[in-house]
């Protein structure tokens, strides 16, 4: 079978999981790849598309994971790929800040189309997520003269020093890897489920008890940016209550505050929407952007108010391969895959399936004495699930382990997540088919009645 055949939508199991050659290769991993690099399934992939990831052993698993967030248009989608492979046998490599070249300058033009607002803009692209959030803060002082950095419960912001700082989360991402970056400040997020005087006060309380701690703790005036992603992922997916996010907004805005989104893993048609802060109308005054931007490949971005961008000194932004022509290439190739694909409409109706079925998967467990969940939540393919132990909300970080090792050995890839490490989180492809996504979600339901 060719590179070009397309890869057939089914599961497909010819051995356990994992395979013979995926432990062959699994063993070769640990003798040469560092140990801190770990690894949530160990099946070693050959090929992908559509909605499944095909194995060195020839299973055929259903794809619930996007590699995080990642191939939202497909692991191999026709236009990345052909604009892609152009740009690969044009040239690979100049440095954007040595000679320049027409791709960066398109994928700049259309997040600056793309993104919330229709004020001016400019767009600043990066290699990962977490550097675009660490050049989000670098702009933001620039711009304000100011140190301080907010960020809130849950939140999770990359691996790098800074970023390690900002997320929240200690296990895996910052334990014995300290000291952190100074000026880093912690306010509460509205997480409705696990809000103390009820989901319906959730917003307001949250948002009091935030700008209480920044007037009294930091200061408003010391402040330089609030960074927040309008659904929390690592943290396990948490939408904050409705109300919330307009009212942290409001008050960047009246304090001189830079408002940044982080919508590294929400943005680019994931939740139904081109960027999550949307769903309220929230414009942000930054946006960071990574994960599906490019179909697959190492992109990200910052993308904001003129002005604000404009802030940072010539040859203050930048790196060796930030906006790789490669990569600014398949990411056009995507944008013109969601425009062309209506992703944001296939995003929406995963969510209607997949709410709709975890719901009656709720109510049917609801009197399991061994494991249930606590709630079902999120927007269009961005999907989770929050387990708790019978009688209560106390977290069951085991079962969820066990139901996702269940799913593994079904041939469904899925994630957890969650600062507990209780959540189900689901993010399927946004172009994979019904069929997968209905058998993904069976297998799912297999493994809750067998925990």
């Amino acid at each position: 079978m060719s590179a070009a055949t397309p890869l057939p939508q089914e599961r497909r199991l010819v051995t356990a999981i994992p395979g013979p050659k995926s432990q062959e290769l699994q063993a070769r991993k640990l003798g040469a790849v560092a140990a801190g690099v770990g690894t949530t399934l160990p099946v070693y992939v050959s090929r992908a598309n559509g909605g499944v990831l095909e194995d060195v052993d020839g299973n055929s698993l259903i794809d619930f994971g996007s590699g995080i967030a990642v191939t939202n248009v497909g692991n191999s989608a026709e236009a990345v790929v052909a604009k892609a492979s152009e740009q690969l046998a044009a040239f690979t490599h100049t440095c954007f800040m040595v000679t320049p070249y027409e791709g960066y300058v398109a994928v700049a033009e259309q997040l600056n189309e793309l993104t919330p607002g229709d004020h001016d803009k400019r767009t600043a692209l990066f290699n990962s997520g977490a550097e675009a959030v660490e050049n989000a803060v670098k702009v933001a002082r620039a711009y304000t003269k100011r140190t301080a950095v907010v960020v809130f419960d849950h939140g999770y912001h990359g691996r790098t020093n800074l970023t390690m700082g900002l997320t929240a989360k200690n296990m895996p991402y910052k334990q014995g890897f300290g000291p952190f970056a100074p000026e880093i400040y912690r306010v509460p997020v509205a997480y409705p489920y696990r809000w103390l005087t009820g989901a319906e006060n959730c917003a307001a309380e949250a948002a009091a008890q935030a700008i209480e701690v920044i007037n009294k703790q930091i200061g408003a005036e010391n402040v330089a940016v609030i960074i927040i992603e309008p659904i929390q992922g690592e943290g396990g997916f948490i939408e904050p209550a409705k109300g919330f996010l307009p009212a942290i907004v409001e008050y960047a805005k009246a304090n001189g505050i830079v408002f940044v989104a982080d919508e590294i893993q929400t943005g680019f048609c994931r939740t139904g929407q081109w960027f999550a802060c949307e769903d309220e109308d929230i414009v942000p005054d930054l946006i960071t952007t990574a994960k599906g931007i490019a179909g697959g490949l190492p992109l990200a971005a910052v993308t904001g108010r003129a002005e604000i961008m404009d802030a940072a000194h010539a040859g203050g932004l930048g790196g060796t391969y930030g906006g790789n022509p490669v990569a600014c290439a398949a990411a056009l190739g995507a944008i013109e895959t969601m425009k062309e694909q209506d992703l944001n409409g296939k995003a929406q109706r995963i969510g209607e399936i997949m709410l709709g079925r975890l719901q009656a998967m709720k109510e049917k467990f609801a009197h399991s004495d061994r494991v249930r969940i606590g709630e079902v939540r999120g927007r269009g393919a961005m999907i989770a699930v929050e387990l708790v132990k019978p009688g209560g909300k106390e977290p069951d970080a085991a079962a969820t382990a066990a139901i996702a090792k269940a799913c593994h050995a079904e041939g469904l890839v899925v994630l957890t997540a969650g600062t507990y490490g209780n959540v189900l989180r689901f993010l399927p492809p946004l172009v994979i088919p019904e069929h997968l996504l209905a058998e993904g979600l069976d297998i799912l339901e297999g493994a809750f009645a067998a925990v």
